[in-house]
């Protein structure tokens, strides 16, 4: 049975459009990536309001009397000067992104149209976004590497890596998110972790694959499809990755439609995901009152064109839900669906991406984004209806948020 992908409502990352600059322009360093960082900011940030602000903060770093950004500057002093002045705008969808870092990838994949032109150049021969990894995402703290996200079916998953594992190395050497696998695809690497803050560091052997970052969340979303039964009940999860995806909510119908997850009584369905994006109306198939149908073709192969899940839902929502995953969590909330977890995000515009000289990638928040009326989750997000904190570090994969949201779907079964 094939499955019909839903339609985009509104793209909340992918947008595009300028706008005219209201402010004085601040003074020129002369270094061709800050300016033209400076100018784009100028141009399309969407809040004209905090351009005075960003002026000032980029004359601080042009004029800086030990290290004024110039000519000449290392691409480190640069990359610090750009997190500064961004960092005055005080506004999510706003940063820059270097490529030897997993971000990049990802979000040069989800803006692939807003870089349509450099794709094959960036990416030869054909232009599709890849990168050498083992589909595990870690994130530095006090020095330390912790992984934060372990994507469902990779070799990552399927080494045994867990979340809250300390990297302490890749072959040998210090892990690095790019170049630890760079021209290792094909071949396995040695990764050194240690699962506990007092335990033995142990090593695990994980197969390097060339990583296509949209593709690889839709089959992570396919692949987090469980189901594990309470009390003679049968109880679904399933985790979206992001929106981004073309897929993305296409994965999520199939499972519950025709896979693993037809036939339980209940959902658990993470919005813990990497990137928001995707369509405003995502979360009509948990609460919109249109009926389900199918269309059969004259052989009877039936395809899915429009999936309602009318059985129960616990939703999971912590600061990974950001962008269109906090639109997906706000509608849920709004239709009295349970939220198990932390706060999400707080990070609801939309953006738009650039490349800049060197080939990084600068992320600006192009328009403002209101629910209804007059409601911005920007810098304040959607708070759960259970809160479940969460530790990373040393978590050797215990997910406190996962089971308290089954427990809540376990009471509610039991309940009726």
């Amino acid at each position: 049975m094939k499955s019909v992908r839903p339609g985009i409502a509104a793209i909340l990352l992918l947008v595009g459009g300028t706008f005219g600059a209201q402010a004085a322009e601040p003074p020129k360093s002369g270094n061709r990536v800050f300016d033209r960082a400076v100018e784009l900011v100028y141009k399309n940030f969407h809040d004209a309001s905090a351009l005075d602000r960003f002026g000032e903060a980029v004359r601080r770093e042009v004029q800086d009397p030990k290290a004024p950004v110039s000519a000449t500057s290392q691409a480190a002093r640069v990359d610090a000067a750009i997190g500064a002045v961004l960092a005055s705008l005080q506004a999510s969808h706003t940063g820059h992104f270097r490529p030897d870092t997993i971000d990049y990838f990802e979000l040069a994949d989800v803006f692939r149209f807003a870089i349509r032109d450099d794709l094959r150049r960036l990416f030869p021969p054909d232009g599709d976004v890849r990168y050498p990894g083992i589909g595990m995402v870690a994130r530095q703290g006090n020095g330390l590497w912790f992984v934060t996200d372990v994507y469902d079916g990779s070799p990552a998953s399927r080494a045994g890596i867990l979340t809250g594992d300390e990297v302490l190395s890749v072959d040998g050497a210090p892990y690095h998110q790019i170049t630890s696998f760079r021209d290792k695809a094909g071949k396995q690497v040695e990764v050194k972790l240690r699962r506990r803050p007092d335990a033995e560091p142990m090593t695990v052997k994980v197969q390097v694959e060339s990583l296509r970052p949209l593709p690889m969340f839709e089959k992570a979303i396919a692949d987090s499809a469980a189901v594990v039964e309470h009390d003679g009940r049968k109880i679904g999860y399933i985790r979206l990755w992001t929106l981004a995806a073309r897929n993305s909510m296409g994965a999520v119908a199939e499972a519950l439609a025709e896979g693993k997850l037809k036939d339980a009584d209940g959902l658990v369905l993470d919005l813990r995901g990497r990137w928001g994006g995707g369509s405003s109306d995502a979360a009509e198939m948990f609460v919109g009152d249109t009926p389900p149908f199918r269309l059969i073709d004259r052989d009877g192969e039936a395809m899915l064109a429009n999936v309602r899940w009318n059985k129960p839902v616990v939703a999971i929502i912590d600061e990974g839900s950001r962008s269109g995953l906090e639109v997906f969590a706000y509608a849920l909330k709004v239709n009295d669906i349970p939220l198990v977890g932390t706060r999400t995000a707080g990070a609801l515009l939309a953006g738009r991406a650039y490349l800049l000289p060197d080939d990084s990638l600068l992320e600006i928040a192009v328009s403002d984004a209101v629910i209804g009326d007059d409601i911005r989750l920007e810098g304040s997000g959607v708070q759960p209806d259970v809160p479940v904190p969460f530790s990373l570090p040393y978590a050797a994969g215990a997910d406190p948020q996962r089971e308290a949201a089954i427990e809540e779907m376990r009471r509610i079964l039991e309940r009726g």
